[in-house]
């Protein structure tokens, strides 16, 4: 058998060289070091340390990461996200025990030296030379501060750390001068301070009140005796001296730590013997990071905050800078969201829909007149696992979401105001025949649009015109609504969407196509949610806000995001798509959505092919967004089960619609039932009036675009023939 070498397997030239190292050093060190154990050192030697004036003089010091809580409206804790779970504490919140077992093992003579031991120096020399290796350390506590600070500022970034603890001269004269540097500045008890929450204590916890909190779920000022020296012990080796997994390696460590303190004189010897008697007992607490571990379903939400914070100047001017805040923590930040609204959401989807089903649903509640969101939930559950998703199904792709989903016939209304806005009238009829082809050419922002012979056709052949506005709203009418979209143009669609703050999901810009008003172009529910809050605002759009305040680790409020509202349309527009609306939900598509015991007033979606489902209403005081379908975009509504109940096809009033019903029911219990502004509509085919008046009864032709007095607005489509082909869109 081979004789083992000396110096833990080191050959004599690695023995040679590492000892060489530290004699090079602490000659250095020795050569121009005025040792009083506090006072001003200084440093003149040459060769390995020429470098040293050039070294900044002031150590900078990152703040320290510590752990952020995301709250609810009320305060009420979602969740905490970190980087590194930490809570900085002072002194006199940290047990006197912890104080002395740190001292006692990593620093003996922490309090007689100054920045540098050179009798520690000395000793390590000689127990080196002795030992032919490095077995022994001469770096005082001030020094390990240091060194703690370059691997704080490092972060996560592997080749930073790497740079910050490697084992070189340089490096160690660069810990020299900033040691000293720190011990004129700060003191000793504010150094022990800092050390001990900064320090990394292992399973995740840096600083002593995590780690006390981690292994003892309790306090670092109430950590006991034997406690304190466990976690002593740790930081020489975390993953060597980690109780959890090496109980017996973490008691001899600990029990040296209380020899230590004993020979010190902290504690008697009795103390430390009656302390080593007895078995580690830990109360573990385990780590509870990231939104993955949020209430009441909250886990999406939760990431929508990050999103918005790493993706909002307020929070710095560049994405990197937000980061590294971000990434910094120590912030309590205030949500809008309401638990009650986000319990009812999570309620609903788990009763309509199953983790499970081969489709998926999201919704998302948003108060009118100040766009906060209330709530925002889903049925795949946040996370990595089996049906569990990372993807947030209920926002834009820039925000965490995908590319969205056709809204169907939910964007409809956004036609009707667009019209409204142009002096149509809502007693506006057309003949709206069950199939026809797009009218062409069509006016756009930038010229004109000229279709290839492309048809659309309604839900079922019974519908079949004329229509007025109320009626082919309430029942979701395409061709109806093709031919309106034709006659005011498509730019003044646009526009209106715009100033709802609707917009595609993937950032493109709005394809100006007639079809547009079947709801072809992929979006978010929040988006749907805050676009519709628009109606129940009086026509003023207020932006999405997910934010009230923020305060950092001192108590200081930070600036936040702002939402931004506008007039998007007049009252009188607003109050009118109320009208329309309430229609839907009372004799309409949407039925099904209808609240008991408050005006409701929303609109039905489902898209050519079954892929999505919607259901987009709004109360004067909530406006929710629901979706129903595949993530993926493949997968047709067509005989499915969802929710334990079979549907042959799904529409948008039987699946989204009561998910919507019993969202908002729960919601807005025990909370004001405002009534929905409205306006007398008469009903040409019925010579009565809707809303809240009464009206002649009298039909009155609404004017097409242009100025046309004919009746449809110059639209004559008796007669037509039945044209096959073609999609329907959505209704």
């Amino acid at each position: 058998m081979a004789k083992k070498r000396d110096g833990g397997g080191l050959s004599t030239t690695q023995r040679t060289a590492r000892f060489l190292g530290v004699s090079v050093l602490a000659g250095a060190v020795l050569a121009g070091i005025a040792l009083p154990a506090a006072g001003a050192l200084g440093l003149a030697a040459k060769g390995s340390v020429e470098g040293f004036d050039e070294i900044p003089a002031n150590l900078k010091t990152p703040p320290l990461s510590q752990r952020t809580t995301i709250q609810d409206s009320d305060g009420n804790e979602i969740a905490k996200v970190y980087s590194r779970d930490r809570t900085v504490v002072s002194l006199k919140n940290m047990s006197p025990y912890i104080q002395q077992a740190i001292v006692a093992i990593e620093d003996a003579r922490f309090y007689q030296h100054g920045a540098i031991d050179v009798k520690g120096i000395l000793r390590a020399l000689n127990k080196n030379a002795q030992s032919g290796g490095v077995s022994q350390g001469a770096s005082t506590l001030t020094q390990q501060y240091v060194k703690n600070v370059f691997v704080e500022e490092a972060g996560d970034d592997p080749d930073k750390v790497a740079q910050a603890t490697q084992q070189t001269i340089g490096r160690k004269v660069k810990e020299l001068k900033y040691a000293i540097q720190v011990e004129k500045e700060l003191g000793k008890r504010k150094i022990l301070q800092n050390y001990l929450n900064i320090t990394f204590f292992g399973e995740q916890a840096y600083g002593v009140e995590a780690a006390a909190q981690r292994y003892f779920s309790k306090h670092a000022k109430d950590l006991n005796l034997e406690e304190s020296a466990l976690l002593a012990g740790i930081v020489q080796s975390p993953s060597r001296y980690d109780p959890v997994n090496d109980p017996q390696e973490a008691t001899r460590r600990r029990n040296t730590v209380l020899q230590r303190m004993a020979d010190l004189k902290n504690i008697t010897q009795e103390q430390a013997d009656a302390a080593a008697k007895k078995p580690i007992k830990l109360a573990i607490s385990r780590p509870k990071n990231g939104c993955i571990t949020a209430t009441d379903g909250a886990g999406f939400f939760c990431d929508y905050i990050r999103k918005v914070f790493l993706s909002d100047r307020t929070f710095g001017k560049t994405r990197k800078a937000r980061l590294k805040r971000w990434d910094q923590g120590g912030l309590t930040i205030r949500t809008t969201l309401d638990r009650q609204t986000q319990k009812s959401i999570q309620d609903s989807i788990g009763k309509h829909v199953y983790e499970d089903d081969p489709v998926a649903t999201a919704a998302t509640i948003v108060e009118p007149g100040t766009g906060k969101i209330l709530g925002m939930g889903q049925s795949r559950p946040y996370g990595f696992r089996g049906n569990q998703t990372m993807l947030n199904l209920s926002v834009d792709h820039d925000m965490g979401g995908g590319a969205g989903y056709q809204p169907g016939s939910t964007f409809k209304p956004v036609i009707a105001a667009a019209a409204l806005e142009q002096g149509t009238s809502p007693e506006q009829e057309y003949p709206s025949p069950y199939r026809m082809p797009y009218p062409s050419p069509v006016q756009t922002c930038d010229g004109e649009w000229h279709g290839n012979g492309e048809t659309t056709q309604n839900e079922n052949r019974k519908e079949v015109g004329p229509y007025a506005m109320k009626e082919a709203t309430a029942k979701s009418v395409n061709t109806y609504f093709v031919q309106l979209i034709s006659d005011i143009g498509i730019c003044p669609a646009v526009k209106m969407a715009q100033k709802m703050g609707i917009e595609r999901a993937d950032g493109k810009p709005l394809q100006q196509v007639p079809a547009m008003t079947l709801g072809v172009q992929e979006m978010s529910p929040l988006t749907m949610a805050a676009g519709y809050a628009a109606f129940a605002n009086g026509g003023e759009y207020c932006s999405p806000v997910a934010i009230e305040s923020i305060t950092d680790a001192r108590g200081r409020a930070l600036k936040v995001p702002q939402t931004s509202c506008r007039t998007a349309m007049s009252k009188k527009t607003a109050d009118t798509i109320n009208t329309l609306l309430k229609g839907v939900v009372e004799d309409g598509t949407g039925k099904e959505a209808g609240l008991k015991g408050r005006d409701s007033a929303g609109k039905t979606g489902t898209t050519d092919s079954r892929y999505a489902a919607w259901f987009v209403g709004y109360t004067p005081n909530a406006a929710g967004a629901v979706w129903v379908g595949d993530p993926q975009h493949q997968r047709k509504m067509y005989n499915i089960t969802i929710g334990g109940v079979a549907h042959d096809k799904v529409y948008g009033a039987d699946t989204p619609g009561p998910i919507w019903r019993d969202a908002m029911t729960g919601a807005l219990a025990g909370r004001p039932a405002p009534a929905l502004p409205t306006v007398p509509i008469d009903d040409p085919d019925k010579g009565k009036a809707s809303g809240d008046d009464k009206g002649s009864g009298k039909h009155k032709p609404g004017r097409g675009h242009g100025g046309d007095n004919k009746p449809g607005g110059g639209w004559h489509l008796p007669g037509w023939p039945d044209i096959l082909g073609g999609g329907n869109g959505g209704w």
